[in-house]
């Protein structure tokens, strides 16, 4: 029977795991603190252990080497609430086999002890991950960018080709450079190119160089952006905007290690390690010959999908302090303070230019406020919406319809007439906008709503907005 050590000092949290481990049929033991684990380690050698960052005295992450000393090689799941990439990338570089964030579903405890058991660890480690600059910090303390900072850390550590999805803005190129960061090719080179920027006339000398007298102007040899990454990694951003011409010439080099320079009879090595991002779709541009399906698939070897901001705004708050400190730092002032009444005004808006509008939006509001705390009025008026902003914004209320709705069934008080409930909730500010478009003609409005002029009027008259 496999043995499974809890190492916590959250009660709870070793009796649930204890209760979980005796459901799948393992022994258990707890233990409140590292030392007290490897005791007891050295008294029954486990087959996984469960071990949470923060600790009395040790801390886990110091823990796990101590662990592979006195018991050899074995898979180590972390706990932790402090789920930002440092502590990510901490984990997957010392060895874990994985890390859950509380507060964590026991489904999902139980599939990472499943895996666990059934995994062999290595037996090496990586170096210590490298200390980040705060200018390319990526922040976040949401629940999707804690599945965002895993995926880059799973992924740093290897050398597969990572595709990374996202609206403009969302920070994609930040993500990249965290890959890259955190790499065995940290050292080398990070050559970042937007190929929405580069002439389609030269842009495959851009990419792949070219030798002198290539064509009308080539007075010289030029390396391209691919033989500049070599030994590093290459960074091609708005990838779905590369001319089809180009497309199998990039493949050959990701299949060969080679570069072939415009006008060049010989190659040359380029060893990159590539991430490609886009705010399109490829699968699309796909289906529609606009890009090949080879490269595709070479491209989307790893995908990490980037979320927007406004799918997150519990993370407005830490962004805006780590803005305040980058321009605090810059300017060499001190850092100024934000009123609760202008987050509450910031998490609301819709930020159709996500992380990047909000950090302007910012650097904006400390030139009103001077020395001053931040305050609703020194905020910029919201980035105007667009067609895709439209888009954007009806998937947005989707979703918010989805968690009223599943809210409203898991109550303990459910409402009997939930439909009912429904409409009454959006059909005021609906009917009353409409009735507000038309300057107040209620026979106007109802032609545009598709409802009869009285049945327009009795709903106006059931939720009490006036009307011409």
């Amino acid at each position: 029977m496999a043995h499974l050590l809890i190492v916590d000092d959250e009660q709870s949290i070793c009796w649930g795991l204890s209760k979980l481990a005796k459901k799948m049929g393992l022994t258990a033991a707890t233990a409140a603190s590292a030392e007290q684990g490897l005791e007891s380690a050295k008294q029954q050698r486990p087959n996984a252990v469960v071990l949470d960052v923060r600790l009395p005295g040790m801390s886990g992450l110091e823990a796990m080497k101590h662990f592979n000393e006195v018991i050899g090689p074995v898979p180590i799941i972390i706990i932790t609430a402090y789920g930002d990439l440092n502590t990510a990338v901490g984990v997957v570089r010392e060895g874990a086999f994985d890390y859950i964030t509380k507060p964590f579903d026991l489904n999902v405890a139980q599939r990472a002890i499943e895996r666990a058991l059934e995994f062999s660890p290595p037996t090496t480690k990586d170096a210590q991950p490298q200390a980040t600059e705060d200018q390319d910090e990526i922040v976040g303390n949401s629940q999707v960018m804690q599945k965002v900072f895993k995926r880059i850390a799973l992924v740093a550590a290897s050398e597969a080709c990572v595709h990374l999805r996202g609206e403009s803005g969302t920070g994609k190129e930040l993500a990249a450079r965290a890959i890259h960061r955190h790499s065995r090719r940290s050292e080398g080179p990070f050559v970042a190119v937007n190929l929405a920027s580069l002439s389609p006339t030269l842009a495959e000398s851009e990419l792949f160089g070219h030798v002198r007298g290539a064509f009308t102007g080539a007075e010289d040899d030029k390396k391209g952006f691919l033989e500049h990454a070599n030994g590093g990694t290459l960074f091609l951003d708005e990838v779905g905007d590369i001319p089809l011409s180009i497309q199998v010439k990039l493949l050959r080099v990701l299949e060969h290690g080679e570069v072939l320079p415009v006008g060049g009879n010989t190659p040359v090595c380029a060893d990159f390690r590539l991430i490609s991002a886009t705010h399109q779709n490829l699968a699309e541009l796909v289906a529609e010959g606009d890009f090949r399906h080879d490269l595709y698939f070479r491209l989307i070897t790893f995908d990490i999908e980037i979320p927007p901001l406004r799918s997150r705004p519990e993370d407005i708050r830490p962004l805006v302090e780590h803005f305040l400190k980058l321009v605090s730092a810059k300017t060499n002032r001190p850092m100024t303070c934000i009123t609760d009444e202008a987050i509450e005004e910031l998490e609301r808006l819709p930020w159709y230019g996500n992380v990047r509008e909000l950090r302007n939006a910012i650097e904006h509001a400390t030139v009103l406020a001077r020395e001053g705390a931040i305050a609703p009025e020194h905020l910029p008026p919201p980035m105007p919406g667009s067609v895709n902003a439209i888009a954007i914004q009806k998937d947005a209320i989707a979703g918010l319809i989805c968690k009223w709705t599943q809210a409203e069934l898991q109550s303990q008080k459910p409402v009997e007439n939930l439909y009912a409930s429904f409409l009454n909730l959006v059909e005021p500010a609906f009917l009353e906008t409409a009735l507000r478009h038309h300057h107040g003609q209620c026979a106007t409005a109802a032609r545009q709503l598709g409802l009869h002029r009285t049945t327009l009027k009795k709903k106006l008259d059931q939720f009490g907005i006036a009307d011409n």
